[in-house]
């Protein structure tokens, strides 16, 4: 059957996928290329190679155009890296002035200090991975990140040992949450699919999820032990620089509590919104705590209101400014700094965030031109009538679209597009949150440079394109294997059907 389908799929789009992968390849590991500039030469070749008469762009203005095969391949990048940069860029930028003023006021350093009195430096590993795992549940995995990296470096100084566990920590916590729960965009769009109650997937998903990040956790002591990445100077901030916070008395450091607000204010903001938008649904279909919290403020109306601030003050980039203005505020009292010094500080991190944006982009508009040359279709097209348990083939299914294109979002959106009508008249045989998490774990399957998410782990953390694919690609393969053999192991035990 399978034999079957590949036959009548077309396999010019996977050539086309072959030839981009090795030219990036070369480019960056041999030819020295940067890598921006070798993403966006991928993604004009992977255009080419698509073999399109022609390129309908949308505009400014939201009209569509077409254009003509070539000048069609460039506008159609440049519109893929535009899209990405506007979904990141201020997010980035917030964020990075957030990292530096955690490391220069010694905030990360405090709280590690408070990380290794309650856990002790034995357990800070695990520390970091249970808190990016709970902290993360509402957070965009990017943004959970540059978050977080500075407790990893300020960890790395006070220990001396273990960044790259550190690191991994962070990356096992966070991208289990992204592709397990609602509301990021890829599980709210599998739920939406399967007809799945946002509940019990949520349940589901943290509980799979959980199991998953303790074996996920022991492959990245393994990780530690083969691959020992140093700490280096990021985003303007020196190794002296942190060496001195390091060696301060505690009397120095900023309290506990103003140390933790700019990372925590941004997410509970964030977090507020989900809450006011699943309320807002449960009211809908009469669910109890919903129409509670709609008549705490006094019915639809007065609801409506406060929704709209929460919203705002809500939205990722408006958390992140009143984050980041926190943070600047407590580094110039903590250092009594000036305006003028402020300034001085801010700008390398901005810096820095400027070629993160670039390269991300660039990550985006290659996996947009992936998309074009029409990848995610040739794939669909081998899946159907490929006669294999549904759980284990939506799991194939996402992992392959996702070292295809890039995205986790998008391969949770195609997987659960072309797995949906399967289940019409099907016996699924355990109970559809298994498949649901099945396709959530194929989607974190090895992501490298097409992926928007490796190039920020990458430069914010001071690795090398090769560290990178040692240990960020790495563990998150891990995660996708160990993730499906605990959810195909339970789909078995406890069905639920």
């Amino acid at each position: 059957m399978f034999l079957l389908a590949a036959t009548s799929a077309s396999y010019w789009p996977f050539f086309v996928l072959a030839v981009s992968v090795v030219f990036i390849i070369i480019a960056i590991s041999k030819l020295r290329m940067h890598a921006f500039v070798a993403l966006i030469l991928a993604a004009m070749l992977a255009g080419l190679l698509a073999n399109k008469d022609s390129w309908d762009i949308v505009q400014k203005d939201g009209k569509v155009k077409a254009m003509s095969s070539m000048v069609g391949v460039v506008e159609m990048v440049s519109k893929g890296l535009g899209d990405t940069a506007r979904d990141i860029a201020i997010s980035i930028a917030l964020a990075a002035i957030i990292g530096m003023c955690l490391m220069e006021s010694g905030g990360a350093d405090k709280v590690v200090r408070r990380f290794l009195a309650f856990f002790g430096e034995k357990h800070a590993g695990w520390a970091l991975l249970w808190s990016t795992f709970i902290l993360s549940a509402p957070i965009f995995f990017d943004t959970m990140f540059m978050l977080m990296v500075p407790l990893a470096m300020a960890l790395r100084m006070r220990t001396g040992k273990d960044y790259t566990l550190y690191l991994m920590a962070i990356c096992c916590g966070g991208t289990v949450t992204h592709s397990m729960t609602v509301p990021h965009p890829g599980p709210v769009a599998v739920v939406d699919d399967l007809h799945l109650n946002v509940g019990e997937s949520i349940i589901g998903g943290m509980m799979i999820g959980a199991i998953t990040c303790v074996f996920g956790f022991m492959f990245s002591k393994w990780l530690n032990r083969r691959t020992d990445v140093p700490l280096r100077a990021i985003g303007g901030v020196s190794l002296d620089d942190l060496k001195g916070v390091s060696a301060k008395s505690e009397s120095e450091l900023p309290s506990f509590f103003w140390s933790m607000t700019p990372v925590l204010l941004p997410i509970i903001l964030i977090s507020l919104t989900t809450v006011f938008e699943l309320a807002h649904k449960g009211a809908a279909t009469g669910a109890g705590w919903g129409v509670s919290l709609v008549n705490l403020f006094g019915g639809d109306q007065g609801f409506t209101a406060a929704r709209a601030w929460v919203d705002f003050i809500g939205h990722k980039n408006i958390a992140l400014f009143i984050g980041a203005a926190i943070s600047l505020a407590v580094l110039a009292k903590q250092r009594g700094l000036g305006l003028k010094k402020i300034e001085d500080l801010v700008g390398p991190p901005l810096e820095t965030a400027g070629m993160i944006i670039l390269i991300t982009s660039a990550g985006g508009a290659f996996g947009l031109a992936l998309r074009s040359a029409g990848v995610g279709d040739a794939v669909q097209a081998l899946a159907q009538g490929y006669s294999l348990n549904l759980v284990l083939l939506g799991w194939l299914v996402a992992a392959v679209v996702r070292v295809a294109q890039g995205s986790a979002t998008v391969a949770m959106l195609t997987t659960s597009s072309i797995m949906a009508p399967m289940l019409v008249g099907t016996q699924l045989g355990c109970h559809p949150v298994y498949l649901f998490t099945a396709i959530g774990f194929g989607a974190m399957f090895c992501s490298w440079m097409n992926d928007s998410g490796f190039w920020v782990v990458n430069r914010l953390s001071g690795m090398t394109e090769k560290e990178t694919l040692r240990t960020w690609s790495l563990q998150l393969t891990a995660d996708s294997i160990i993730g499906l053999l605990v959810t195909l192991t339970l789909s078995k035990l406890l069905p639920m059907v």
